[in-house]
């Protein structure tokens, strides 16, 4: 008998897509060998062939094995991409935004639902959870009435920070009050909130090179300047590196995303994080954390954010939503335990409050459980999307191009030929109806030039596909005109 457990939470034709994977990456299998037939691996595994089928199609479209018509399914040499380099920034002092009329236009390819959307990360639409959200809804406005179309208070909905609160304890064991939730109209406002919290304008921000280019668009809009700092594609921000950083500049805060990062989908070990929580007291620098993503590992693990690790730092850890259920919602929230009155003065002065109804849908969502199951589904068709994501990369760009190697999340980083401009390849794929983020906005000094970020956060389609191929041979073209 394989190793296939019928009690595991994983789908069992996964489970054998994993099976046949390791035995690939092992050399149990090599290139050339055939497959079991469907009926002997169904034998075997003591699944059904349906359930092989389903498999062997998935590693097709992994390229890890190929069909040979009468004939069955043959493991195939499968390509890799090397990965990218560690992010050293040209500069290393503190810089204004200089890509913003391209960060408008990347957001406007963003928005035109003409385009493929490789440019936005939004993996909550890779299995959208609508129909659920949908019930959910109406059976709080059966229930709620008038009070669902008032207005919450300024923290938010007690009931949805609760719950909040008890999903903390219940995936990584620490213990939260509500009262030190504030809700926020999705992701970006707490991120607002908790970094006007912590600095003013004209202080210096750390972050991590490359970084979400929404970091960089709301530092550059509240006056601050952003300084990177080295990151590795591995394992995240390079601290030696944050060290000089702050010994050099008077840095007022940082903003990292430790538990998984945006673009490079990589977490900060256990033991750095420890470390950077006591560099942060050590310098007196506070940090807003980042945590969008933190329940989107594919492996299932969720690392615990810096500010639980008993540290007396200063630090905000933002959550959201919008990638894992529903970012039209616009639901986010910080966790602050030293800043909660500021915050919540913030909240006051920006919005006053954010929308009851979708407020108590997610606390129901949540409180019934179909939250944690809606993530626990989530996590594998990510980790499929992105295993074929890599694998159509490898296969029809160039071979020089190297790419991240994502843990969690829904984005894949690319280093393209250094002859290639990802800003012409930004307006040539707009043009031929695909929409992708040039690596020039993940930068405040638009370092990255010859990078680009591709979203594999949607249902995979043929039209994916046949997108991501194009623009592999449109690099290759364009590698090649510029030679």
């Amino acid at each position: 008998m394989l190793n296939i457990n019928k009690q595991s939470d994983t789908f069992l034709y996964q489970q054998v897509v994993d099976l046949i994977a390791e035995n690939i990456k092992t050399g149990t299998l090599s290139p050339g060998d055939r497959l079991p037939s469907l009926r002997k691996m169904s034998n075997s595994a003591g699944v059904s062939i349906p359930t092989v089928r389903q498999a062997y199609i998935e590693l097709e479209r992994q390229r890890r094995v190929e069909s040979r018509p009468q004939s069955g399914y043959y493991v195939r040499h499968r390509a890799a991409n090397p990965i990218v380099r560690p992010a050293r920034p040209l500069s290393v002092d503190p810089e204004p935004l200089r890509c913003r009329s391209l960060m408008e236009r990347v957001y406007d390819g963003i928005n035109n639902p003409d385009l493929v959307p490789l440019g936005i990360a939004n993996p909550s639409m890779a299995k959208p959870a609508a129909k659920t959200l949908h019930r959910t809804m109406k059976r709080v406005m059966a229930r709620a009435e008038d009070r669902s179309i008032g207005y919450a208070s300024t923290l938010g909905e007690a009931g949805l920070r609760r719950q909040i609160a008890y999903h903390y304890l219940d995936t990584i064991g620490v213990n939260v009050e509500p009262d030190e939730i504030c809700i926020t109209n999705g992701g970006q406002e707490a991120l607002l909130l908790a970094l006007s919290a912590v600095a003013s304008r004209g202080d210096i921000v750390a972050v991590e090179t490359p970084t979400y280019h929404g970091l960089l668009e709301l530092i550059d809009s509240l006056g601050m300047l952003a300084v990177e700092v080295e990151t590795c594609p591995e394992d995240g921000v390079t601290l030696s590196a944050l060290e000089q950083t702050l010994q050099k500049h008077a840095v007022k805060a940082c903003m990292f995303s430790t538990t998984l990062g945006n673009p490079l989908g990589v977490t900060l070990p256990p033991d750095d994080r420890v470390k950077l929580v006591k560099m942060l007291e050590k310098y007196d620098v506070a940090m807003v954390e980042d945590d969008v993503y933190g329940d989107l590992l594919f492996d299932g693990t969720r690392p615990v954010p810096a500010q639980f690790l008993g540290s007396k730092a200063r630090i905000l850890t933002c959550g959201s939503f919008s990638k894992t259920a529903s970012p039209g919602y616009r639901i986010g929230w910080i966790v602050s335990q030293k800043d909660t009155d500021e915050v919540a003065r913030l909240k006051r002065a920006f919005s006053c409050s954010s929308g009851l109804l979708q407020q108590m849908t997610l606390s129901e969502f949540m409180a019934s459980g179909d939250y944690s199951r809606h993530v626990k589904s989530l996590r594998p068709v990510l980790k499929q999307n992105s295993e074929r994501m890599l694998a159509v990369v490898a296969e029809h760009f160039p071979k020089s191009t190297r790419t991240s190697k994502p843990v969690g999340g829904s984005v894949l980083w690319l280093e393209l030929p250094k002859n290639v401009d990802a800003e012409q390849l930004f307006d040539d794929a707009i043009k031929a109806g695909i929409s992708i983020a040039p690596g020039h906005i993940f930068s405040p000094c638009a370092c990255y030039r010859n990078f680009v970020r591709l979203s594999y956060g949607h249902p995979w389609t043929d039209k994916t596909e046949q997108a991501i191929k194009w623009l592999g041979q449109h690099v290759q073209r364009l590698s090649t005109l510029t030679s």
